[in-house]
């Protein structure tokens, strides 16, 4: 039996979106993988290293996904809810979850780490990070690259301008992690397809990646979704692009 909207509406603005797992969308959303394989590239890195140190690490959901961890493992993380359930699963696992507000400094001493990660990070402090790294060490990250899912975006926000479109460049991550003193040694970037197949998976998406339209609410927009409601029952789903590129970067030393 199809669902309505009021239905799909009322399921998706009640559902907890604390953490980083999104397999409530299962079934409802899907998202082409980046061909390089994030969490198994951590781990690769994890089981080199005897220090790391994940920023912004969600629920810590992929860090405790990544494998077995080193001996010193710490993550970040400034959402109190997410701390809480990052610290339940990971504090088992032999990691310190320390709640930190993602503005500088980082809460660690100077060369205290061999590898820090950060998968998705809103905000990326790269004189700190280079700081906490050892000489010789390495940071890890995939990141979302320029417009991403702008397709849902503008259907909200309407066309935005080319200096928001181009945002989050990884051309500008490589100058900033050079003017940091860090030396890039793997890059790489795709555009990935996403589908939306209901109303309640774009109200959850949006609900919980809060920086893709900023301040939603379902009231201030439910013209809007009644709209794409109607438009997904009648064209199936409603397709955007997601961006993602992967950087690497060593400390001289």
């Amino acid at each position: 039996m199809t669902r309505t909207f009021d239905h799909l509406v009322a399921e998706a603005e009640s559902v907890s979106v604390d953490g980083w797992d999104f397999s409530w969308l299962d079934g409802r959303a899907t998202e082409q993988r980046p061909s390089w394989g994030y969490q198994r590239l951590l781990g690769e890195r994890l089981a080199r290293v005897r220090s790391a140190l994940d920023i912004q690490t969600g629920g810590g959901e992929v860090l405790a996904g990544a494998g077995p961890l080193p001996p010193l493992t710490a993550a970040t993380e400034s959402w109190p809810p997410n701390i809480e359930k990052a610290t339940r699963l990971l504090h088992p696992l032999g990691a310190v979850v320390v709640a930190d507000a993602d503005e500088p400094p980082l809460p660690f001493g100077d060369a205290a780490f061999e590898l820090v990660a950060s998968r998705h990070p809103v905000t990326i402090w790269w004189e700190e990070i280079a700081r906490v790294l050892r000489p010789g060490g390495t940071y890890l990250s995939q990141q979302v690259g320029p417009a991403s899912v702008f397709e849902l975006v503008e259907y909200f926000l309407g066309p935005q301008p080319e200096e928001v479109r181009r945002g989050r460049h990884p051309d500008d991550a490589v100058s900033d992690a050079a003017k940091a003193g860090l030396e890039v040694v793997d890059l790489r970037s795709e555009r990935l397809r996403t589908e939306f197949h209901d109303i309640g998976a774009v109200i959850y998406f949006l609900r919980k990646v809060i920086w893709m339209v900023p301040g939603f609410t379902v009231g201030q927009y439910r013209d809007r979704l009644r709209e794409l409601h109607e438009q997904i029952e009648r064209e199936g789903p409603f397709v955007a692009h997601t961006a993602r590129f992967l950087i690497e970067a060593r400390k001289p030393g």
